[in-house]
């Protein structure tokens, strides 16, 4: 089957799942103008959208959203609903794309003490980005099956691979491993990402799956992992309670549960290729030690693009 992509925000999720796809064509969008180089360099058609209605760039993403046979939507939602939704509803509708998938997080879920959560779990969103989130893909759902296109949620973990890892931190010193009890996280390699893409735009897939790895584990045993890869000893334990941290990066302990991958493995048929932070670390480690960088740039080179 030849696919056509367009990609509503070009970001790092969204590069794997192009390398995974190889559509026959890809167009995607940036925020400003000094963005719309490196896009080009990925072999993709570059064009801004800002989120702004009646913007004069606009027509041109209307008449790429009309030869694009699949769409992945990877822009955050804003206070007032989710930017795309909110300009090219009716573009979208009249274009009958074959699939839309969008992307969200498992932060949807809220905390759950730790215990293990599914794609049928009731969701309780603590912070206000994860609020929006979940408004945003009622909104997608919503919108598939008013205008009759397939239209799957993936619910993404820790985001993680070449480029976006623990190493650099390690080696310049300002890794921590905080340490809060009972807490854990699931995570997600990039590569894997584009998989789980691949098989929900590939099989017009409807409904919510959650992108995660089999093992949800501590975070400091991730920064242990990650030194000794390095042959390093590890950063010294900072008790939660004492660790200096953003209010972002504090507001994600406040969130506890175990993530369950089972719809993905049974409903798409993915097969991870990295099943728990061990072998994703090992992979993504290698790959910036490669000559390319391991960068997500290099990765959409080395599989055909446009």
């Amino acid at each position: 089957m030849n696919i056509s992509l367009f990609c509503f925000g070009l970001g790092y999720s969204a590069r794997f799942a192009i390398a995974d796809l190889q559509p026959e064509s890809v167009w995607g969008t940036t925020r400003t103008a000094e963005k719309l180089h490196a896009l080009a360099g990925l072999g993709a058609m570059p064009l801004i959208f800002d989120g702004v209605a009646g913007a004069p760039h606009n027509g041109a993403v209307e008449d790429a959203v009309a030869e694009a046979s699949h769409v992945l939507v990877s822009i955050a939602p804003e206070a007032q609903g989710d930017p795309v939704l909110a300009v090219f509803r009716d573009a979208l509708a009249e274009a009958q794309p074959m699939a839309i998938c969008y992307l969200s997080t498992v932060g949807v879920y809220g905390d759950h003490g730790g215990a293990w959560v599914d794609e049928t779990t009731p969701c309780q969103p603590v912070s206000e980005r994860s609020k929006r989130r979940l408004d945003a893909e009622e909104a997608w759902l919503e919108f598939g099956e008013e205008v009759g296109v397939p239209v799957s949620v993936i619910r993404l973990a820790g985001i993680y691979g070449p480029g976006r890892g623990p190493f650099r931190k390690l080696r310049d010193g300002t890794s921590r491993r905080i340490i809060k009890h009972g807490q854990v996280f699931n995570r997600i390699h990039g590569e894997d990402i584009g998989r789980i893409v691949a098989a929900a735009l590939g099989q017009q897939a409807v409904g919510i799956f959650n992108g995660a790895d089999d093992e949800p584990a501590p975070p400091q045993d991730v920064i242990a992992y990650a030194a000794k890869l390095l042959g390093m000893e590890p950063p010294p334990e900072v008790p939660f309670e004492e660790a200096e941290m953003s209010p972002m990066a504090r507001s994600f302990y406040g969130e506890n549960k175990r993530v369950r991958n089972d719809k993905i493995k049974t409903e798409l048929g993915v097969n991870l290729a990295y099943r728990s932070y061990r072998e994703g670390l090992a992979a993504t480690l290698a790959a910036e030690r490669a000559p390319s960088g391991g960068t997500v740039q290099a990765l959409a080179r080395q599989k055909h693009i446009g």
